[in-house]
Order: structure tokens, then sequence, then C-alpha cells
């Protein structure tokens, strides 16, 4: 079977990938989550003009002249409005966010003011709706604030309460589900025998998948068995998982029993090979409604996958607006070779030049193995198929990792 390009594969991937149902959440359960409908202001914001100073509510007409002196017939404070109207030669003290009264334009700081007795003599003229937030200068009833596929930030949601909104419609957060596979793997804390390893791909999977605002499901380790990896996929199927995240076992080897599995149990494979480095051995196909993608069993060809293929299908099926990752331009650190068949994603350490150039140094060692270099990488450098050798200095694409 021929290799699939990475773009038709990642197609693949997100085919018929439509938003999950929506849900209503309480405003301190929404943070990072994806509103499934726009949202308009319930309320004005200010519903009416406020002072944005504490001094003295006046007439500008009454106080242009800064030998001007004004009886104070009144107090404002924020919830606490005048009913009298500001009058001829008046003045009402008014504090921060105390509503502007009736026949007054302008506020004069208090700073601006001398006090003497119940009158107020001005030290500067008064400028028509100066230090005055008018009503619905922030919004309006009405307008539309924060738009479907918005994922909320901590500042979205003091704008939604501040719209008069409790709850939020957001849509449900995919479920995906990890099932490591493989007889040499081994906890953490644990002390490998021979041959053995330590299980380090899920933590990173999950954490990803997190992330993206997903729910993780962790199914474990399925030893090298059909029956074992087999009863690990139908957990996910009764989990009610929307994806299914199988790492190892997904090459050719006598012992890569994921495929052998997944279509035993009736997947049918969209494909199971991509041109690309690193990751060739990946699947992708459907278990009724979950949507599984089997990673390889090396780490950083497991996390690279994910990045490019687990993480945007997770938006698609959150509704955010932006699915895909957005490549930035970069500068070469170091000389790269001629590319093959293969699209290359080269781990790279980032650094911005005081001059404001971004250098992408590709690191030493591209293994799929060294979780070292993964760590320290900050982008990829994307390197299409038999791209030519390329010196330090040249542009490059980048796509940047989470921190």
């Amino acid at each position: 079977m021929a290799l699939m390009p990475v773009t038709e594969a990642l197609s693949a991937v997100l085919a018929g990938a439509e938003p999950l149902r929506e849900e209503m959440v309480a405003l301190d359960a929404a943070h990072r989550r994806v509103l499934a409908r726009d949202v308009a202001a319930l309320r004005t914001q200010p519903p009416q003009a406020m002072s944005a100073m504490d001094g003295y509510a006046v007439r500008a007409a009454d106080a242009a002249d800064v030998t001007a002196r004004l009886k104070v017939i009144g107090e404002v404070a924020a919830g606490r409005p005048l009913e009298n109207t500001v009058g001829a030669g008046e003045a009402v003290r008014i504090f921060t966010g105390g509503v502007i009264p009736a026949g007054a334009d302008a506020v004069i700081i208090q700073e601006d003011t001398v006090v003497d007795g119940s009158c107020i003599t001005i030290r500067e003229a008064a400028i028509r709706g100066r230090h005055i937030r008018p009503a619905g200068v922030d919004f309006r009833e009405g307008d539309v604030l924060l738009t479907a596929g918005r994922r909320l930030s901590d500042r979205d949601l003091s704008l939604a309460a501040g719209m008069n909104y409790p709850v939020l419609p957001v849509r449900r957060r995919p479920k995906v589900a990890v099932l490591a596979t493989g007889d040499e793997l081994v906890m953490p804390g644990s002390t490998p025998g021979p041959g053995q390893i330590v299980y380090s791909n899920g933590y990173a999977l999950r954490a990803l998948a997190c992330a993206e605002g997903a729910e993780t499901i962790d199914l474990g380790i399925a030893a090298d068995s059909i029956e074992a990896t087999t009863q690990g996929i139908r957990r996910a199927r009764d989990s009610g998982a929307d994806i299914l995240i199988t790492t190892g076992g997904a090459s050719v080897g006598d012992h890569d029993l994921v495929k052998a599995s997944l279509e035993a149990e009736g997947v049918a494979m969209a494909f199971w090979r991509i041109a690309m480095r690193p990751g060739k051995p990946m699947m992708h196909g459907r278990l009724g409604a979950v949507r599984v993608i089997g990673l390889p069993g090396n780490p950083v060809s497991s996390y690279v996958c994910a990045f490019l293929f687990l993480a945007p299908l997770i938006r698609a099926l959150s509704g955010q607006t932006v699915i895909h990752h957005a490549p930035e331009t970069a500068l070469l650190g170091r000389d790269v070779g001629a590319n093959d068949q293969r699209e290359d994603y080269l781990r790279a350490r980032l650094e911005l030049r005081g001059d404001g150039v971004l250098i992408a140094t590709p690191v030493d060692h591209q293994d799929s193995s060294l979780l070292g270099n993964l760590a320290a990488a900050r982008a990829l450098v994307i390197r299409s198929p038999f791209a030519p050798a390329a010196a330090a200095g040249s542009a490059c694409d980048i796509l940047r990792l989470p921190d």
C-alpha cells in the first residue's frame, strides 16, 4: 500500500467531524470550553451615564470659569443614585461609578476643587462630558460579543458575567480514551525487567488532549495478544469515548497486533501508513461512532502524530472556529540535508534574536525514541517531500509546540 500524504491523512481524520451536542454550564465551569452559539448582551453596560472619577457632578456652563462657586446639594455613591436635578449654580458630590444626576453634564475631579462649607470653588474649568462614562459605552443590550466556536478565556467569563449570563451554552467535551500496547511496557516507578521500558507516551497524549479541551480515559496497558488488545478496544467503546487512541503495535511486525484487533472488531481502516517522518506507521478508522487513531509506539512519533492529527480532531469535535495549526516562518539555525519522499517534522529549539527574527535550530539527533530532545524542542520544522538541502539562515516553515 502506498504511503498516504499528510494532508490527505488529515482530511481523512477530520472527515465528517461535526461539533458535539450543546450543554449548559455555569460560568465557573466554562473556562476553556467552546461556545455552542452566539451570545448577545442581556443588558446595557453601563445602564446609565456614570462618573469615571471621584469629584463633583456639575453643569459645564456653570463651571466654565475657574472662579465659579457652586452649592453642593447632595451626594451620589455607586449604587446610590440621587433623585434631585442639578440646577444652576449647583453641584453634587459624586464617587466613581455613581450615576450622573439629571441636569449635570460634567464631572470636576476632587483635586480641582476647594471645599468651603456647603460650597465648592473650582480650580479648573469643566468640559462637557469629561470624566463621564456614557450609557452603553461598553456594550448595549443585544450586542453579540461572544461568538460560536470561541474557546472561552478568563476574560471572556468576566464579559459574560457583565452581560448577565450565569450559565453559557457550550459544546460537550470530546472523550479521548488512550490504550497502550506492549509486553515491554511497565509503569513509572516500577523496576523494568530485561528488555522492558517505562511507559511514557500516555502521559503526554492525555495532557495534550486535556489542553485541547477533551476529557481523557486511561485504559492502561494491553499485553501483546489479540485478546488483550480487543478487550481494551471494547472498553473504549463501552466507555462512551469519541476518540480511541492506541499506542504501539501499529507497525508490521509479528507482535504488532493493533490493526488486526481493530479490524476484527469491525473497524474499517481509512489508512495505516503515512508519508511522514516521524510517524509512518499511523492508522485511522471508525468503530461505530468512535474515531480511532493508532499511533506508533516510539514516543516522538506518538507525540508528533497526536499533535498533528489528534489536536485538530478534538478542535473539530469541540466546535472550535480554528481547527488547524498555524504555520509560522523562521530562519534555520543550522544546515539541513535534502529530504526523501516523506514529509519531515524536525524537532527544533527556538530563539528570538535581538532584531526580532525567529531562529529555529533542529536538534542534533532526530531519532524517534529520544524523549530528551522532544522535551527540549519548542517547534517542528516542516520539510516537504524531496525538499533540497537548505543552509543555515534559509527561511523555513515551523509549527510551534505547546508550552
